[in-house]
Protein backbone atom coordinates (compact mmCIF):
# COMPACT_ATOMS: atom_id res chain seq x y z
CA UNK A 1 0.00 0.00 0.00
CA UNK A 2 2.81 2.36 0.71
CA UNK A 3 4.28 1.95 -2.76
CA UNK A 4 0.96 2.83 -4.23
CA UNK A 5 0.77 6.03 -1.64
CA UNK A 6 4.22 7.06 -2.65
CA UNK A 7 3.91 7.02 -6.75
CA UNK A 8 0.54 8.77 -6.25
CA UNK A 9 2.26 11.35 -4.35
CA UNK A 10 4.67 11.48 -7.31
CA UNK A 11 1.63 11.65 -9.74
CA UNK A 12 0.45 14.46 -7.27
CA UNK A 13 3.54 16.71 -7.43
CA UNK A 14 4.04 15.92 -10.89
CA UNK A 15 0.49 17.47 -11.46
CA UNK A 16 0.79 20.23 -9.17
CA UNK A 17 4.08 21.41 -10.93
CA UNK A 18 2.07 21.74 -14.27
CA UNK A 19 -0.80 23.33 -12.16
CA UNK A 20 1.45 26.08 -11.85
CA UNK A 21 1.24 27.22 -15.63
CA UNK A 22 -2.34 25.52 -16.13
CA UNK A 23 -5.09 27.57 -14.92
CA UNK A 24 -6.75 24.38 -14.80
CA UNK A 25 -5.58 22.94 -12.69
CA UNK A 26 -4.64 23.99 -9.10
CA UNK A 27 -0.82 23.50 -8.78
CA UNK A 28 -0.03 24.33 -4.97
CA UNK A 29 -3.02 22.39 -3.59
CA UNK A 30 -2.52 19.14 -5.68
CA UNK A 31 1.30 19.20 -4.81
CA UNK A 32 0.56 19.33 -1.11
CA UNK A 33 -1.89 16.58 -1.65
CA UNK A 34 1.46 14.84 -2.61
CA UNK A 35 3.18 15.54 0.44
CA UNK A 36 0.11 14.37 2.41
CA UNK A 37 -0.10 10.82 0.51
CA UNK A 38 3.44 10.42 1.61
CA UNK A 39 2.71 11.22 5.21
CA UNK A 40 -0.20 8.81 4.90
CA UNK A 41 2.38 5.88 4.27
CA UNK A 42 3.19 5.31 7.74
CA UNK A 43 6.84 5.62 6.69
CA UNK A 44 7.29 8.79 6.97
CA UNK A 45 6.34 11.11 9.92
CA UNK A 46 5.97 14.97 9.26
CA UNK A 47 5.30 16.97 11.91
CA UNK A 48 2.17 18.54 12.25
CA UNK A 49 3.64 22.11 12.48
CA UNK A 50 5.13 21.39 9.07
CA UNK A 51 1.27 19.71 7.57
CA UNK A 52 -0.17 23.01 9.10
CA UNK A 53 2.53 25.52 7.75
CA UNK A 54 2.38 23.43 4.17
CA UNK A 55 -2.02 23.87 4.15
CA UNK A 56 -1.30 27.95 5.24
CA UNK A 57 1.53 28.16 2.55
CA UNK A 58 -1.09 26.81 -0.23
CA UNK A 59 -3.94 28.54 1.12
CA UNK A 60 -1.83 32.54 1.07
CA UNK A 61 -0.58 31.40 -2.39
CA UNK A 62 -3.68 30.65 -3.99
CA UNK A 63 -5.65 34.02 -2.62
CA UNK A 64 -1.93 35.95 -3.63
CA UNK A 65 -2.57 34.46 -6.75
CA UNK A 66 -5.61 36.62 -7.20
CA UNK A 67 -4.73 39.45 -5.81
CA UNK A 68 -1.37 39.92 -6.64
CA UNK A 69 -2.27 41.50 -10.16
CA UNK A 70 -4.41 43.59 -8.82
CA UNK A 71 -1.24 45.26 -6.76
CA UNK A 72 0.45 45.14 -9.85
CA UNK A 73 -2.02 47.48 -11.69
CA UNK A 74 -2.44 49.35 -8.44
CA UNK A 75 1.40 49.51 -8.41
CA UNK A 76 2.08 50.50 -11.78
CA UNK A 77 -0.33 54.17 -11.70
CA UNK A 78 -3.54 51.53 -12.67
CA UNK A 79 -6.41 53.85 -10.10
CA UNK A 80 -10.15 52.54 -9.25
CA UNK A 81 -11.24 51.46 -12.04
CA UNK A 82 -8.14 49.56 -13.68
CA UNK A 83 -8.11 47.61 -10.89
CA UNK A 84 -11.79 46.83 -10.97
CA UNK A 85 -11.20 45.49 -14.71
CA UNK A 86 -8.30 43.19 -13.87
CA UNK A 87 -10.78 41.53 -10.96
CA UNK A 88 -13.25 41.40 -13.67
CA UNK A 89 -11.18 40.29 -16.46
CA UNK A 90 -9.51 37.46 -14.12
CA UNK A 91 -13.09 36.27 -13.41
CA UNK A 92 -14.16 36.59 -16.96
CA UNK A 93 -10.87 34.35 -18.35
CA UNK A 94 -11.00 31.66 -16.40
CA UNK A 95 -13.85 30.76 -18.75
CA UNK A 96 -11.68 30.95 -21.23
CA UNK A 97 -8.40 28.83 -20.36
CA UNK A 98 -6.06 29.02 -20.55
CA UNK A 99 -5.01 32.18 -22.37
CA UNK A 100 -8.02 34.21 -20.77
CA UNK A 101 -6.15 33.62 -17.11
CA UNK A 102 -3.79 36.02 -18.58
CA UNK A 103 -5.13 37.99 -21.28
CA UNK A 104 -8.21 38.32 -18.84
CA UNK A 105 -6.77 40.30 -16.51
CA UNK A 106 -4.48 42.92 -18.95
CA UNK A 107 -7.86 43.61 -20.96
CA UNK A 108 -9.13 44.03 -17.96
CA UNK A 109 -6.92 46.77 -16.86
CA UNK A 110 -6.85 47.90 -19.91
CA UNK A 111 -10.80 49.16 -20.34
CA UNK A 112 -10.76 50.09 -16.69
CA UNK A 113 -7.42 52.23 -16.54
CA UNK A 114 -9.41 54.20 -19.89
CA UNK A 115 -12.24 54.61 -18.02
CA UNK A 116 -10.25 56.26 -15.08
CA UNK A 117 -9.26 58.38 -18.11
CA UNK A 118 -5.80 57.24 -18.34
CA UNK A 119 -4.32 58.09 -21.99
CA UNK A 120 -3.40 54.41 -23.74
CA UNK A 121 0.06 54.85 -22.71
CA UNK A 122 -0.24 55.39 -19.01
CA UNK A 123 -3.10 51.77 -19.49
CA UNK A 124 -0.81 49.97 -21.32
CA UNK A 125 1.56 50.54 -18.14
CA UNK A 126 -1.24 49.87 -15.64
CA UNK A 127 -1.81 46.51 -17.95
CA UNK A 128 1.57 45.23 -17.71
CA UNK A 129 1.74 45.98 -13.74
CA UNK A 130 -1.43 43.14 -14.22
CA UNK A 131 0.56 41.42 -16.41
CA UNK A 132 4.11 41.49 -14.07
CA UNK A 133 1.76 40.54 -10.81
CA UNK A 134 0.45 37.46 -13.00
CA UNK A 135 3.79 35.89 -13.72
CA UNK A 136 4.89 36.90 -9.87
CA UNK A 137 2.01 34.62 -8.79
CA UNK A 138 3.03 31.94 -11.34
CA UNK A 139 6.69 32.23 -10.22
CA UNK A 140 5.37 31.50 -6.84
CA UNK A 141 3.25 28.81 -7.21
CA UNK A 142 6.94 26.99 -8.58
CA UNK A 143 8.17 27.84 -5.60
CA UNK A 144 5.54 26.49 -3.22
CA UNK A 145 5.08 23.17 -5.22
CA UNK A 146 9.12 23.25 -5.54
CA UNK A 147 9.57 23.34 -1.49
CA UNK A 148 6.61 20.16 -1.95
CA UNK A 149 9.09 18.43 -3.72
CA UNK A 150 12.00 18.75 -1.73
CA UNK A 151 10.30 18.00 1.28
CA UNK A 152 9.08 14.46 -0.24
CA UNK A 153 12.51 13.92 -1.78
CA UNK A 154 14.24 14.34 1.34
CA UNK A 155 11.97 12.64 3.65
CA UNK A 156 11.91 9.68 0.70
CA UNK A 157 15.92 10.01 1.29
CA UNK A 158 15.82 9.96 5.14
CA UNK A 159 13.68 6.81 5.04
CA UNK A 160 16.57 4.52 2.96
CA UNK A 161 19.20 6.31 4.47
CA UNK A 162 17.40 4.91 8.17
CA UNK A 163 17.04 1.47 6.28
CA UNK A 164 20.56 1.69 5.07
CA UNK A 165 22.16 2.10 8.70
CA UNK A 166 20.12 -0.69 9.91
CA UNK A 167 22.05 -3.22 7.68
Amino acid sequence: MDIFLIILGILCLITGLAGCILPMLPGPPVAYAGVILLHLTGQVDLSTTELVAGLLLVILVQVLDYVIPMLGTKYSGGGKWANRGTLIGTLLGMFFLPWGIVIGPFVGAFMGATKDGMDNTQALKASFGSLLGFLFGTVLKFVLCGYFIWIFIRELIMVHMEALQSF
